[in-house]
């Protein structure tokens, strides 16, 4: 799972990077401002922390996201650092797209829906040529004799059509998702979560004429944020109070970024190790199992499911099996979120 941060110059996405790292106390490679910029960060989940109360394991594994900072759009030489932008992103699964919400160095207050429209023009801007390129290559090869395989040329057309007029790829989810796409690593495809970086008083989001359909806005306080993160527990509870967060909008950030992305976790529990697996929701208890390891997939038998609410009521997984809620699943169970799994196989 990896997450793109984009926005415009002074947005604050280098902040906004910096406080998702301290905030999980992942230290991820930060590089310098022309790199690209990768952290890793855990996604915690108290699920887990029951769990390994229960199990007391030599190892808790947590799920884990990661997010990448590309260079700034002209912080490279030559023209190329738009594409190396853009190409850096079109590896990533979802986007976080910092709009800036506060006064500083620019003199004046920008507008964060101009500024969020501006750079969502260049993704379809960008995203146009690469379909038309494509359309045009297939009417060149139709000319040869050549027959379009599939329904690919019906489906570049459509997002073509679309590109046209103004709307991203991700408004028509069968389109942004379809298989036969992905290869074309279309960005106005990817999921995408808005991040409003409010100055450090300012909680509240502002008003636009037009929310963006299918994407949700959250005001963070990036410079606050990342100055809490930089701190001692102690020291962070203090601030916290002070102003009055309740829960770090960066801990949101984290748990909605697995949530556009469609992630739901199961969990493998035992003395050695308590693990949560992240998983796209659907996934059938076969695809499940190649998660943990390739030969449990390949003499997959049964698997025994155990939600996660039934141990927690009954307080062991013998306990629970006593009271007939453990079950027997087959290949092609679909995986619920928070199931515990102890998958039977035969190799």
């Amino acid at each position: 799972m990896k997450l793109g941060i984009i926005g415009l110059p002074q947005a604050g996405k280098s902040t906004i990077f910096a406080a998702l790292t301290g905030a999980r106390g992942d230290k991820g490679d930060r590089g310098i401002r022309t790199d690209v910029r990768i952290a890793t960060i855990t996604v915690f989940d108290e699920r887990i922390d029951f769990l390994a109360g229960i199990y007391q394991p030599k190892k808790t594994t947590y799920a884990r996201i990661e997010y990448l900072l590309p260079p700034e759009i002209g912080s490279t030489a030559g023209s190329r650092s738009e594409g190396i932008f853009w190409s850096q992103i079109r590896t990533c699964d979802a986007l976080l797209h910092v709009v800036r919400n506060f006064d500083g160095s620019v003199g004046y207050l920008p507008t964060s829906e101009h500024d969020f429209r501006k750079l969502e023009e260049e993704m379809l801007l960008s995203d146009l040529v690469v379909a038309e390129k494509r359309v045009e290559r297939i009417e060149l090869d139709m000319k040869r004799g050549k027959k379009p395989q599939g329904e690919e040329l019906s489906l570049i057309t459509s997002c073509r059509q679309l590109l046209e007029e103004g709307k991203p790829l991700r408004n028509v989810p069968v389109l942004a998702s379809e298989p036969l796409l992905k290869g074309f690593t279309f960005l106005s495809a990817k999921p995408m979560l808005i991040l409003v970086n409010n100055a450090d008083e300012d909680v509240a989001l502002p008003e636009w004429d037009g929310k963006p359909e299918g994407v949700d806005l959250i005001v963070v306080r990036g410079s606050l944020e990342m100055d809490i993160a930089s701190m001692s527990p102690e020291e962070a509870e203090e601030f916290l109070e002070a102003y009055n967060i309740q829960e770090s909008a960066l801990d949101r950030v984290i748990r909605q970024s697995y949530q556009i992305l469609n992630r739901i976790s199961f969990f493998t529990v035992g003395p050695d190790e308590v693990k949560a697996w992240p998983i796209t929701a659907g996934t059938p208890a076969l695809e499940a199992a190649g998660e943990v390891h390739s030969d449990i997939k390949q003499g997959f038998i049964r698997a025994e499911v155990l939600a996660f609410e039934d141990l927690k009521v009954h307080g062991s997984f013998n306990e629970a099996k006593k009271g007939g809620l453990v079950r027997l699943e087959g290949k092609e169970y679909e995986v619920k979120d928070g199931d515990i799994i102890n998958f039977r196989f035969n190799v």
